[in-house]
């Protein structure tokens, strides 16, 4: 059974989409913003946390990613204390855990393409 768009065009949040695909890309498109939902599949994390997880992201552009996720409803940002330091943390949300059979699914792909293609490396061999 082949899966189309219902309509014409996708309207959420006063934003125009031409189809599902493309609202869709719009909430986890990006290099990263997938990566970090992977992440917070399995809990909530601190800032710091995410950046030891993901050597490769500039600290910019993890705060925007971040923000965009939280702004789209995908990702909650809790900040415990009042002065500093204080202590933020980050979760997926419901809607944001909607998404996780799609994370299992590119997980599943993506070690099947790395199986076929490529191979496994520690960390020290890169």
């Amino acid at each position: 059974m082949e899966l189309e768009c219902v309509s014409d065009h996708i309207k959420v949040a006063n934003k125009v989409y031409p189809c599902t695909v493309s609202l869709a890309m719009d909430l986890i498109g990006g290099k990263w913003k997938v990566v970090i939902l992977y992440h917070l599949r399995e809990g909530f994390k601190r800032y710091s946390e995410l950046r030891k997880d993901l050597p490769g992201v500039t600290e910019r552009t993890l705060s925007l990613q971040l923000k965009q996720l939280e702004e789209d409803g995908l990702v909650s940002r809790q900040v415990y204390g009042e002065k500093p330091p204080i202590k933020v943390v980050y979760s997926l949300t419901d809607f944001g855990k909607s998404f996780i059979p799609v994370l299992n699914a590119i997980l599943g792909w993506g070690n099947q393409v790395a199986l076929e293609k490529g191979e496994f490396i520690n960390r020290s061999q890169v």
